[in-house]
């Protein structure tokens, strides 16, 4: 049984967030950076992979989940928050573990402080070309992926307002889309585990950082990845329905690099390939 400790982290601009530290290791601290924007930190099983071999930070990012619902909310702040988590921590530097949006935050934080990061695992990103290169793709592979489920999805999509318990099935409902393989039932409960405890979702934050992202240069982005000496693993499932081509060219612009691919896994590659996927961190 590993130890947790949960602490509140003061923003530079005063936001109270949520953060935990688990594991029993003094070395090599562990910084995870969840997916959303909006949600709320559901990494917990990562943590429990590597709480025998290092310290594991966890935290919820401004305005979702446990931590304060304030913001303002951009990849700045969310930057400026991840160096307050490090240094409300006393971490001189620390491996990073970022999933999906949580990836690109990562990265951003990675090219800010290079000096402060040993490592950066990226999870299941999309990668730093236009989200329109992307995005049609991933629709049509989402609406297929939802099978029987797509006509009650659409509905609560389009509502013009939601209940909470409808909010929280629409999420289910797409989340489930997220696991691989045929068994839809399975990757029904593995959804219905992250929603449960349900934290609600902050559509504010997600659509003011998802309309930075949007006005991001590439071709900027390829260019301050080119200069970056971090060593960086890139973790894919190869069923993620986001098409994993999106993150060719983040693979190519970086300068120490290694791509792992885990056959039997979708967005949350974890949750399907344990095994594969600590032994592609931990390598």
């Amino acid at each position: 049984m590993t130890s947790t400790l949960t602490e509140t982290v003061r923003t530079d601009d005063g936001v109270r967030l949520w953060a935990t530290r688990s594991g029993e290791a003094d070395t090599d601290p562990l910084v995870l950076c969840h997916g959303g924007p909006g949600l709320w930190d559901t990494l917990e099983d990562v943590a429990e992979l590597f709480a025998e071999r290092a310290a594991v930070y966890r935290w919820d990012q401004r305005g979702c989940g446990r931590s304060e619902r304030r913001g303002p909310y951009s990849v700045t702040w969310s930057v400026a928050d991840l160096d307050a988590v490090r240094r409300h921590f006393g971490l001189e530097s620390m491996t990073l573990l970022g999933h999906s949006w949580g990836a690109r935050l990562a990265l951003h934080y990675a090219l800010a402080h290079p000096e402060r990061v040993t490592r950066l695992v990226y999870v299941s990103g999309t990668g730093i070309d236009a989200e329109a290169d992307w995005y049609p793709q991933y629709a049509r592979n989402l609406r297929a992926a939802l099978g029987d489920g797509l006509p009650r999805w659409d509905a609560l999509r389009t509502r013009a307002s939601r209940t909470e318990a409808e909010e929280r099935e629409m999420c289910v409902l797409q989340w489930s889309a997220d696991f691989a393989g045929p068994d839809r039932e399975r990757a029904r409960a593995l959804a219905e585990r992250m929603a449960t405890p349900w934290r609600g979702v902050n559509f504010e934050c997600n659509a003011a950082v998802n309309a930075e992202l949007r006005s991001h240069s590439a071709h900027q982005m390829r260019a301050a990845c080119g200069v970056l000496r971090v060593p960086v693993v890139i973790v894919d499932g190869a069923q993620d329905i986001r098409p994993r081509e999106a993150v060719d060219s983040l693979e190519r612009a970086l300068r120490n690099v290694r791509r792992v691919r885990l056959e039997g896994a979708g967005h949350m590659p974890w949750a399907e390939d344990p095994e594969g996927f600590a032994e592609a961190v931990a390598a």
